[in-house]
């Protein structure tokens, strides 16, 4: 099966079958969106989700967490992986926001890498989901899947989001993120992947069965 084939087959399976996937991390406005990225790097969305609740209520908009110390944001979110950096970075991309952008979170994916915290990964999410940007973004679900189903065979995020990108139509891409990350969340996992129930190890390069 060329490469071709099998990302139209892919794609066609998550149209019929998961047309409306989502981001399931909890938030209510661009603002909370890209703090709550921010704190899942390395963490689970579902540890994000009881975190941000107390976060929110706290600082409510780039204002208030920008007038905030590290310290006081630590608090909060110290149950999350890596408390300490991401304390700070929380407290800088506030700062930046309203330095550079007025507050308003920017839609341009290099704006939005120059803030902290915030690489290619979570400037792809926030701008695929709050802006409907033609963008995939890869974390460790998305690549590992994309190179288990033979959808690419590139050695970093990026060359595996350029294979992406090429093959996915644009219309397709933000919801495209999601099927992926899902998909390795709870069928292509990374220890024991559950290809027996996988709907599709047809065109899997990597299912043996």
């Amino acid at each position: 099966m060329t490469r071709k084939a099998r990302f139209e087959a892919i794609v066609r399976w998550f149209e019929q079958n998961a047309p409306n996937a989502q981001s399931e991390l909890d938030f209510l406005s661009p603002y909370q969106l890209i703090c709550a990225v921010i704190l899942s790097a390395q963490c689970t969305d579902k540890r994000v989700n009881m975190v941000t609740p107390a976060l929110f209520e706290r600082f409510p908009d780039p204002q208030t967490l920008a007038a905030a110390t590290p310290a006081e944001v630590y608090e909060l979110i110290k149950s999350v992986s890596y408390p300490n950096s991401k304390a700070a970075h929380l407290v800088g991309m506030a700062q930046r926001l309203i330095s550079a952008y007025g507050g308003e979170v920017p839609s341009d994916i290099d704006e939005l890498m120059t803030l902290p915290g915030v690489g290619r990964k979570t400037a792809n999410v926030v701008a695929s989901i709050v802006y409907d940007k033609p963008v995939i973004a890869v974390d460790t679900h998305v690549f590992r899947v994309s190179h288990r189903l033979g959808l690419s065979e590139g050695k970093t995020p990026e060359a595996v989001e350029r294979d992406l990108e090429a093959h996915i139509p644009a219309g397709l891409r933000p919801v495209a993120h999601h099927w992926l990350i899902l998909h390795g969340r709870y069928i292509c996992t990374a220890r024991t992947p559950r290809c027996e129930e996988c709907a599709l190890a047809s065109w899997c390069k990597s299912f043996k069965g």
